[in-house]
């Protein structure tokens, strides 16, 4: 190596290190220039827009970095002087670029700021928003942006975005309140920690948040390539997800948050209680018997007013479906749509708008339909398989609607039973409390498996069977309902056979003249020609005009009343033969049914003669 080169490296390091005494000599200058405590909150008026007042003058520090603490800062609108502060904070510590100071500048790289308080003032087309800024850097880029957006919407010249140098914002022990004037203000979000990394106004900017909102502890990840777009109103690439226990949600596409707000994107939701998620959301939409958790996960297009999830995946409590799905935002929000499941449990579904008395234990149960005044729902629901409290069903085709009060759900088509089912409920609101219709109609079922369904265990029908029932009634609960209904009820059998009634102990129980449990008789089976039942209902009795049982060359015919209230039976019965020519001759015996619907006993009306139950 030559001597030059030699002296010339020894040269170069005494520069460096005269420079480097020079500038630790010339910092503590630095920190003691008003002219630099001065530009501090100056520069952050520029910055913001806002009116910038520090209760003290800021401490510059020297090392390990050159920075800044600045003690109760706030930023004000500066068109008001008596409205409380835009912005608070008890301390702001900025870091400084020490070569700009050198020049009388000052530029912040990043600022970690202690328990600020930020006032939302605003309603936006998404979120509230705060005081809006007179001025400064942010807004003019922000206007900037706006100017580039509106000469091509469509593709924006990303080239033409301001390129200011921004930095690294950290905060912690925050809160956001709602400013309801008079009113005080309102705590939106408490504990609030996280960072924001913008290193320049035309690059990516990254946001990470935790907090608590409305209770639960939440933590919020968002990022966007274009954010001076997004603030500008255009469309820009953004991508945000929500944790807390009561839901998750995330969105990834294209997002504009302006006034003609706009979505497009993939979203996913979950949660492991529809019921907590609706409580915690303050949507005033409460959940009935609730379904339990909810998964969904969808192509999202729409805006703030009406989103649309038209390749929707969705498992409500196990019930795993597909469709599509419209969600209006108004002042009662809608849903409509169609989901067509594998598997579907209906009465979970309907569980969750209006609570169903699925036995005894809940037959007093308030019929609660306030759902049906915080959401209207038109859902048209298909499934290949699906239950109904113990009714299994295949091939189904459903509606489930509400509005203004008034809830319907309606099974237009299903297989069930070996045969076809259709049965509907409609709940609207009245004076008296709900007005309930129900219907069903059931065609060539198995009559054994229906009428164990419905609970008669005693008495089995073999056979092919049609059955209609139609019922209206009103109350607040669903035993007053029941209680005074009107409508009708009518059944028929085909050929087959009733297990559990023993003709002959029935007939000579009849003989003996006394009266005698209707139990004592079910250990036998009775061959019928058929079965036809027509009942009317009014104020909750049920008025049997005809119950006719067909056999051989006999007819069983009982007609009377059982009133709903007391669960009691008042029926007369005869046993009569049949001509040729299917004519009833005269009653060969008579009997009474009385008692109540679980226990009902039989006694004799007239002595029997010469009545001989082989002939049947």
């Amino acid at each position: 190596m030559s001597q030059s080169m030699v002296r010339t490296g020894i040269a170069a390091l005494a520069a460096l290190i005269v420079a480097a005494m020079l500038l630790i000599g010339v910092l503590p200058w630095l920190a003691s220039t008003q002219i630099v405590r001065d530009r501090i909150a100056y520069e952050l008026s520029l910055w913001s827009g806002y009116r910038v007042s520090l209760g003290e003058a800021p401490v510059l520090h020297v090392w390990p970095t050159f920075s800044a603490t600045l003690t109760d800062v706030a930023l004000h609108e500066w068109a008001s002087t008596d409205a409380p502060p835009v912005i608070e904070a008890d301390r702001v510590d900025v870091e400084l670029s020490a070569l700009a100071a050198l020049r009388g500048n000052v530029v912040f790289s990043s600022l970690s700021i202690s328990q600020p308080l930020l006032r939302l003032t605003r309603p936006g087309s998404v979120i509230d928003l705060p005081a809006s800024p007179g001025g400064g850097r942010m807004m003019h880029a922000v206007e900037t942006a706006r100017a580039v957006i509106a000469n091509n919407p469509g593709s924006p010249d990303l080239g033409a975005l301001p390129s200011n140098a921004f930095g690294t914002v950290e905060f912690k022990e925050g809160r956001i309140v709602l400013d309801r004037g008079r009113g005080g203000e309102q705590n939106l979000v408490t504990g609030l920690a996280g960072r924001i990394s913008w290193p320049a106004l035309n690059r990516q900017a990254t946001l990470s948040a935790s907090g608590i909102w409305r209770g639960e502890s939440i933590s919020v990840e968002g990022s966007s390539q274009q954010p001076l777009v997004l603030l500008a109103g255009g469309n820009a690439p953004a991508r945000v997800a929500l944790k807390s226990a009561p839901l998750n949600a995330s969105f990834e596409g294209v997002a504009n948050l302006s006034e003609n707000s706009f979505f497009d994107g993939a979203m996913s939701l979950s949660s492991p209680s529809l019921r907590r998620a609706l409580e915690w959301s303050q949507t005033n939409i409460a959940a009935g018997a609730a379904i339990g958790s909810i998964t969904a996960t969808s192509k999202m297009t729409g805006n703030a007013k009406l989103l649309k999830f038209d390749t929707l995946e969705i498992d409500l409590g196990g019930n795993v479906g597909k469709g599509v799905l419209n969600a209006a935002f108004a002042d009662v929000p809608g849903i409509n749509g169609t989901l067509a499941f594998d598997k579907l449990d209906l009465g979970s579904f309907l569980a969750a708008f209006t609570p169903l008395a699925t036995g005894r234990a809940d037959i007093h149960d308030e019929i609660d339909t306030a759902f049906a005044e915080q959401l209207n729902l038109d859902v048209r629901l298909s499934a290949a398989n699906a239950t109904l409290g113990r009714i299994t069903m295949s091939e189904v085709a459903a509606t489930a609607q509400i509005k203004a009060g008034l809830t319907v759900f309606d099974i237009s088509d299903a297989t069930a039973f070996g045969g076809t089912l259709q049965t509907g409920m409609r709940i609207d609101r009245v004076e008296e409390g709900k007005a309930v219709e129900m219907r069903l109609l059931a065609e060539e079922v198995d009559a054994a498996a229906f009428a164990k369904i419905f609970g008669d265990t005693r008495l089995s029908p073999q056979g092919k069977a049609n059955v209609s029932l139609m019922l209206k009634g009103t109350g607040t609960d669903w035993n007053t309902v029941l209680g005074n209904s009107q409508g009708s009820v009518t059944a028929t059998l085909g050929a087959g056979t009733v297990n559990g009634f023993n003709l002959a102990a029935f007939t000579e129980r009849l003989k003996e003249g006394d009266f005698f449990s209707l139990a004592e008789v079910t250990d036998g089976s009775l061959a019928v020609r058929g079965f036809d039942l027509k009942a009317t209902v009014t104020s909750g009795v049920a008025r049997v005009e005809k119950a006719n049982l067909l056999l051989e060359n006999r007819i069983i015919a009982v007609e009377g009343i059982a009133p709903y209230f007391g669960r009691a039976l008042a029926l007369s019965g005869d046993i009569a033969p049949v001509n040729a020519d299917g004519a009833q001759g005269e009653p060969e015996a008579s009997f009474f049914i009385g008692g109540a619907w679980d226990a009902p006993f039989v006694s004799p009306m007239r002595r029997l003669g010469d009545l001989d139950p082989a002939n049947e």
